[in-house]
């Protein structure tokens, strides 16, 4: 070895071609397939050798990123599925709500109109118990139960329903009994109250009255018209019914009543005026109007009229 100048040498040649040399030949001995290419230089590989190249860390920081951003998707997804689950119980348990409110409001309509098929029921028993006793041989009146027992109509007792209004559903009194064939109309439109069949009831009363005007039922007859449309709040119809009444039959013992609810009726109607003045002149039209229209007239004045 000898030292020329900057450069050492070994037999003539320089330091660094020596190296070059060397380092060569160990990568011959690592890659022996590249050293067997022939009539050429032997191939070097120095992939990797000095840490990944740009285009390969482009290449990672790539699909780095392209993991990234379907994490991040993925985790978006999940929370709004996770919102609307959320929002999925929310409208249950509010649908469920809703539901147990509607059967309550359905409970109460329910017993509300079994309370009222009942009033009216017992109002039928006590109306067919006070008509006359059937003629010998003849049918019994129509039976029917308003409490699940059958009830015969002669042996009804049950006090009249009270209205809202103040006003009573009444009684009937005892009439002169017209012809069989005329009577069991009558008495099928009564049955039909019975059953709570009230619109039928009400066609059936009409339909009776207006074929037999002259029959002494007939009276009765339309104030049934009037009282099922004025039980039921169809004031309208209600007040023709009863203005009917007192207009064709004036002397019929169910006037006072009539006028009365005529009144009532109207007032439903906010003619307010017209009822008042109608409450006030049963007195002076029914002289022998019972004490207790009387005096359900005078509350009707007192609640409903201004001073």
């Amino acid at each position: 070895m000898a030292y020329n100048g900057d450069v050492m040498t070994m037999k003539g040649r320089p330091m660094h071609w020596k190296l070059g040399t060397a380092l060569a030949a160990l990568l011959v001995v690592a890659h022996p397939a590249a050293a067997a290419s022939a009539g050429a230089p032997h191939a070097v590989e120095v992939r990797g050798l000095f840490g990944e190249s740009d285009e390969e860390k482009a290449a990672r920081l790539k699909a780095e990123q392209r993991e990234n951003d379907q994490d991040a998707a993925v985790t978006e997804l999940r929370q709004r599925v996770q919102d609307l689950e959320n929002a999925l119980r929310q409208s249950t348990g509010l649908s469920e709500t809703l539901q147990g409110q509607v059967r309550q409001l359905t409970d109460r309509l329910e017993t509300q109109r079994k309370d009222f098929d009942y009033k009216l029921c017992t109002l039928s028993a006590q109306i067919l118990g006070a008509a006359p006793a059937p003629a010998a041989g003849a049918a019994p009146p129509p039976s029917f139960s308003c409490d699940g027992s059958t009830q015969q109509s002669a042996a009804a007792t049950a006090a009249p329903a009270a209205l809202p209004s103040g006003g009573t559903l009444g009684s009937l009194p005892a009439a002169t009994a017209p012809a069989d064939a005329t009577r069991s109309q009558y008495d099928e439109a009564m049955n039909l109250v019975a059953r709570a069949r009230y619109d039928e009831a009400r066609a059936a009363f009409r339909g009776f009255a207006d074929a037999n005007p002259k029959d002494p039922l007939a009276p009765q007859a339309i104030y049934w018209v009037g009282n099922i449309s004025y039980v039921q709040k169809d004031y309208t119809n209600a007040a023709q019914a009863f203005a009917e009444q007192i207009k064709k039959y004036p002397t019929s013992t169910q006037g006072a009543e009539s006028m009365l609810k005529l009144g009532l009726s109207l007032i439903g109607l906010g003619e307010k005026k017209e009822g008042c003045l109608t409450l006030g002149a049963i007195k002076g039209k029914y002289k022998q109007a019972p004490p207790a229209i009387l005096t359900q007239a005078a509350n009707g004045r007192e609640k409903f009229c201004p001073k």
